[in-house]
């Protein structure tokens, strides 16, 4: 197989091989396992280690605290010095820090290790989408390859909640080892199977005020939203910190202005395109967090299952979306990632909406499965085409940037939804006076459904608007055709893209 050193390949060339998008899926099936697995794990680390509930919750929010700090930075740093490298330096950064948090002696380093981790994944994940989205051809093609990518996320998410549940039986420490052999092999066949960096002649530098000012702004953000709960919305320290982070954020923007290489161009940010693929993910995955979190504790609290049962309710969800994702990718291609994430989202709304049909004595098979394979279905139907909407029509310098921008969009919404939802169940508890076990539950879910649909509005941006300027544009073109038919399609294919693209800038 031959390849090109000096960059990513063309629709012409030969694309890496099945080899080598395994080795990217395995990498994504890696960071999913540990969004998970850890969760399952709480308890017996919490009588291990002797944490308090306080301390115990950021086991999972220095993980994401991380992962939603760095992601942009990690983007723009794949894009300017490399994916390939960017990718095996985070992958063995994973590995290491794994071990380290299965032999941490007391909660301080465990904690530690989990930010690190984070820090890691926020570097993985851009490098990971970016290596696919340069490398195999826009069309059915990559829409293949972004299916069993995101057929790899959901078997990994799925799996780390069952894996966690068995190791869980005979060490936590083992679910913080899980990740390590995959990491290793990842490490090793991406060495060997990746295509190499571009020479560094020609590549910018980082943007250091602007990588400064967003980091800190969202790692202000993603902490506010998690310490939230604990100290209260009102409170001095938190409202503090998010004007702290607003103002970082702002500041972020004026220097972008200004920059002359900005880490994030503020044209990229306000293209209509990205606005509603990132506006959607944040609802899509907000919902899904809120739900899995909701579900997990009304199978365990209200229908008494253990761990293991809970994790196995969520089996369905994983095989329907494994099995259905990597033909998604391929109808995403064919009939437009408008179409496809509308689709997703509605039926992901049914399935949230067929949850309200809960109740303290339902069963799994009239209930709770209809709820997993609809759910399934949805969430195969949406984000490979969101992860194909997020790069299309953006230079091969900005693909880890759209990468970032996301998974950025995903962390944030998975913690301000799951906050809100958190927040909802709670006061229903509260009026229900704490003797009703379903007190809570229906409106929480019903802010669900109201996020989705949400998400689904959002897609309205993501098909070109019809206006006088492009109709009197396609009457032009109408009329050179009749008059020169001898004009190829090709060129006339060419003029529509370039046209369009143009479209898309101004809005």
């Amino acid at each position: 197989m031959t390849q090109k050193a000096a960059g990513p390949l063309s629709a012409q060339d030969t694309t890496p091989g099945a080899l080598a998008l395994l080795t990217l899926c395995a990498a994504h099936f890696m960071d999913a396992i540990d969004l998970s697995d850890v969760g399952v794990a709480l308890p017996a680390i919490q009588h291990e280690l002797g944490m308090s509930p306080a301390s115990l919750q950021w086991v999972i929010s220095a993980y994401t605290l991380g992962y939603g700090g760095f992601l942009l930075l990690g983007g723009r740093t794949a894009d300017l010095f490399g994916r390939r490298r960017t990718f095996l330096a985070a992958v063995a950064v994973f590995a290491v820090v794994s071990v380290a948090g299965a032999l941490a002696p007391g909660s301080g380093l465990l904690i530690a290790a989990r930010l690190v981790k984070g820090v890691a994944a926020g570097f993985l994940a851009p490098a990971a989408l970016s290596l696919i989205t340069t490398n195999w051809p826009e069309g059915p093609e990559r829409g293949r390859a972004l299916g069993w990518y995101a057929t790899a996320g959901a078997g990994g998410f799925v799996g780390g909640l069952v894996l966690g549940g068995v190791l869980t039986e005979v060490s936590w420490r083992l679910v913080f080892a899980l990740p390590v052999p995959l990491a290793v092999a990842a490490l090793i066949a991406g060495s060997r199977l990746l295509p190499a960096d571009p020479p560094p002649a020609g590549r910018g530098r980082i943007d250091l005020a602007g990588a400064l000012s967003v980091t800190g702004g969202l790692l202000l953000c993603v902490y506010a939203i998690a310490q939230a709960p604990e100290h209260g919305w009102t409170s001095v320290r938190t409202v503090a910190l998010f004007a702290a982070a607003a103002v970082l954020l702002a500041l972020f923007v004026r220097v972008e202005a200004r920059a002359s290489t900005p880490l994030v161009p503020l044209s990229f940010l306000t293209r209509r395109r990205s606005a509603g693929t990132n506006l959607t993910i944040f609802a899509m995955w907000g919902a899904y967090t809120s739900f899995a979190f909701l579900a997990t504790l009304y199978l365990q609290n209200v229908l008494q299952w253990t761990p293991l049962q809970t994790a196995g309710a969520f089996i369905p969800l994983g095989l329907v979306n494994g099995a259905v994702a990597p033909f998604a990718g391929r109808l995403a291609a064919r009939f437009g990632h408008p179409r496809m994430i509308a689709a997703g989202m509605l039926l992901l709304a049914a399935s949230y909406a067929m949850f309200l049909r809960i109740g303290p004595d339902s069963s799994f098979l009239s209930v709770v499965l209809p709820v997993m394979v609809l759910n399934g279905l949805g969430t195969a139907a949406t984000f490979p085409a969101l992860n194909m909407s997020a790069v299309a029509g953006v230079p091969d310098r900005d693909q880890g940037l759209a990468g970032a921008l996301l998974n950025t969009s995903m962390q944030i919404g998975g913690a301000v939804v799951l906050a809100v939802v958190t927040a909802v169940a709670e006061a229903g508890r509260r009026a229900g006076g704490g003797t009703d076990p379903m007190a809570g539950y229906l409106p929480a879910i019903a802010v669900i459904v109201g996020c989705v649909l949400a998400g689904l509005a959002a897609t309205g941006l993501l098909s070109r608007p019809r206006t006088h300027a492009t109709a009197r544009t396609a009457a032009t073109r109408s009329a050179a055709t009749t008059s020169a038919p001898a004009v190829t399609s090709a060129a006339r294919s060419g003029n529509e893209k370039e046209q369009e693209q143009h479209h898309d800038d101004l809005h």
